[in-house]
């Protein structure tokens, strides 16, 4: 009897040392730099976390110094007309949200996030340093206007200045998917203390963003107002070589994801192999479905999926054969898939509603540097005898967005959790509603000012006159702010919604796919812009957005949007409503 019982005594004394070993450790699958197994207090959490932050302001404030006062360059510098420069704004920023996808589908599949991150940050700062030198060699760069006339950029000029630009949105392509992602990955999903902590890292990662963007909005669009582009271009550099170097300061406390393979193969064998059983018959029973007996998943880097009911034509692709059952192969993946990879395929067809509602709300995100900007150039920018950069004016917006998020994450979570039992406060769907809905008024306060600005055009006589309007531009400021507000909702809303519903070894693909709504979002703008441009200049009509907008009618653009955003809103609400979250055994 007593021996019994010491047998079992040393059981329960084992059993709790192991389960006291296994809490040092990670339990999401994370490694360290060299890719032996991590102990949570040495490595990940808040801890490697200011590196990852910094990195993401220093590379912010290098993208958004360029970005933010793109528009003013190329009118000013290289002679485009406005709707022109629009277009080419719009088209680079939509790129630079479109080339996350190569950066996604590397990191996912071969390099992992962090070496994705290294390559593509190299790329990167080689692309400022030729914009820079564009922009600082007299020979590459064209001749400033004489009196009226502005002579046009040689065909060399343009090559340098954009060989430059788009080797930037090349290698932002590398960055952007990826940083989020490996900031979230600091935290073990397994664990619900740190689980809960990365909510509050995407609302200050999205904080870091901003603060770049910032110091970007004000000092550096006034340096490249004031004391030259060469400069102006110069300290952007500067700043992507920091956050090259905060980045590689934090290796020894990061937690790596091993990379599981091709996500678009899986994909693609799953469509295959449902194709070639498109004759079976889906059994009921989905335990009868092919899984591994493993406990982990045959995707390396990922936990198991449970089956859903929807899509079950998929599912074709689980259903193994007589002849599969007979001869015990199970190594063809194209023909013969696992459930959970067959989810992870369902999961990015529920998904797409949620992501194309991102579309137009940021095809109105565009306007912040683009008709926003142009508007301002045509209102009142002094105070006293200090000139405001119009495109400072966009500083409303990160000030709006630095304000709401600590507010967000303080007072807003605590309250709304109190009335929803919700660890967050609000879903992730919830969150990004709000936002969508914020962003009309936004589009709203625009077209008040634009028909007041017109108003007092149509007065003063001033019709004709490509000369600004005594208006103060600070009137621009609540369309600023509320944007930043929305963006606060939807932006973030939208990085914690694609991290947490992705399956694990695609957290980088659904990064970029959420990405690649701004990228859609900046082509839909241009495509609107070019429609509207068309039709409303026929017959000899200056159009609604010509190169003197006191001629135009920019409120009529701005209606456009505002109508569009609200029925976004409407499909999006009803998408929400029918999504179904993702199961992880």
């Amino acid at each position: 009897m007593g021996s019994i019982e010491n047998d079992s005594s040393l059981a329960e004394e084992e059993s709790f040392l192991q389960d006291e070993e296994s809490r040092r450790y990670t339990g999401d699958g994370s490694v360290d730099f060299k890719g032996r197994p991590v102990l949570k207090q040495n490595t990940g959490n808040w801890k490697a976390c200011p590196f990852i932050l910094g990195n993401e302001c220093c590379e912010r404030l290098a993208y958004y110094g360029i970005a933010k006062n793109l528009v003013t360059y190329l009118t000013r510098k290289l002679h485009q007309g406005n709707a022109s420069a629009a277009r080419n704004v719009t088209t680079w920023q939509g790129t630079c949200y479109l080339t996350p996808l190569i950066g996604a589908i590397l990191a996912d599949s071969y390099l992992g996030r962090y070496w994705t991150i290294a390559v593509f940050s190299t790329i990167y700062f080689i692309g400022m340093c030729t914009l820079t030198l564009s922009a600082s060699v007299p020979a590459l760069k064209p001749a400033d206007c004489f009196s009226s006339a502005c002579p046009p950029a040689t065909p060399s000029q343009y090559a340098a200045f954009f060989v430059g630009l788009y080797l930037i949105a090349l290698g932002t392509g590398g960055i952007k998917p990826c940083v989020s992602s490996f900031g979230a990955d600091q935290f073990d999903d397994t664990d619900p203390q740190e689980r809960f902590k990365k909510g509050s890292f995407f609302n200050w990662f999205y904080l870091s963003i901003n603060i770049g963007a910032l110091v970007s909005g004000t000092f550096i669009v006034w340096i490249q107002e004031n004391a030259g582009w060469g400069i102006g271009f110069g300290i952007p550099t500067l700043f992507m070589g920091l956050a090259i170097g905060s980045f590689s300061l934090g290796t020894p406390l990061y937690r790596f994801q091993k990379p599981g393979g091709s996500p678009v193969t899986r994909m693609f064998q799953v469509v295959v192999a449902s194709f070639r059983k498109r004759y079976l018959v889906v059994p009921e029973d989905s335990s009868l479905l092919y899984e591994t007996p493993d406990k982990s998943s045959a995707i390396l880097g990922s936990r198991k999926l449970e089956h859903s009911h929807e899509l079950r034509c998929l599912d074709k692709a689980a259903i193994v054969s007589d002849a599969e059952r007979k001869s015990v192969d199970y190594s063809n993946l194209w023909r013969l898939c696992t459930v959970t990879q067959v989810e992870e395929l369902k999961i990015l067809i529920r998904i797409f509603p949620i992501w194309a509602a991102g579309i137009v709300f940021n095809a109105v995100y565009a306007q912040l540097s683009t008709l926003f900007v142009e508007q301002g150039t045509m209102m009142d920018t002094s105070i006293g005898s200090f000139k405001i950069p119009p495109a400072s004016l966009s500083s409303f917006d990160v000030i709006s967005v630095i304000f709401w998020v600590p507010v967000y994450d303080r007072i807003i979570v605590p309250l709304a959790r109190k009335f929803t039992g919700k660890e967050r406060g609000f879903s992730e769907l919830q969150r990004m509603g709000i936002g969508l809905f914020i962003s009309i008024f936004s589009m709203l306060a625009a077209v008040v000012l634009e028909i007041k600005r017109l108003q007092l055009a149509k007065e003063l006589d001033l019709i004709d006159k490509p000369v600004a309007v005594p208006i103060s531009i600070f009137f621009q400021i609540p369309q600023y702010f509320l944007f930043g507000a929305a963006e606060v909702f939807t932006n973030v809303g939208q990085l914690e919604f694609f991290y947490d519903q992705s399956p694990d070894a695609m957290r980088t693909l659904c990064s970029a796919l959420a990405l690649l709504t701004t990228s859609l979002g900046n082509y839909l703008s241009s495509f609107i812009l070019t429609v509207v441009t068309h039709f409303t200049t026929q017959g000899g009509n200056p159009g609604w957005i010509p190169d003197n907008l006191n001629k135009g009618h920019l409120d009529y653009f701005f209606w456009l949007l505002a109508g569009l955003s609200f029925l976004n809103m409407l499909v999006y609400i009803v998408s929400a409503k029918k999504y179904k979250k993702k199961k992880a055994s």
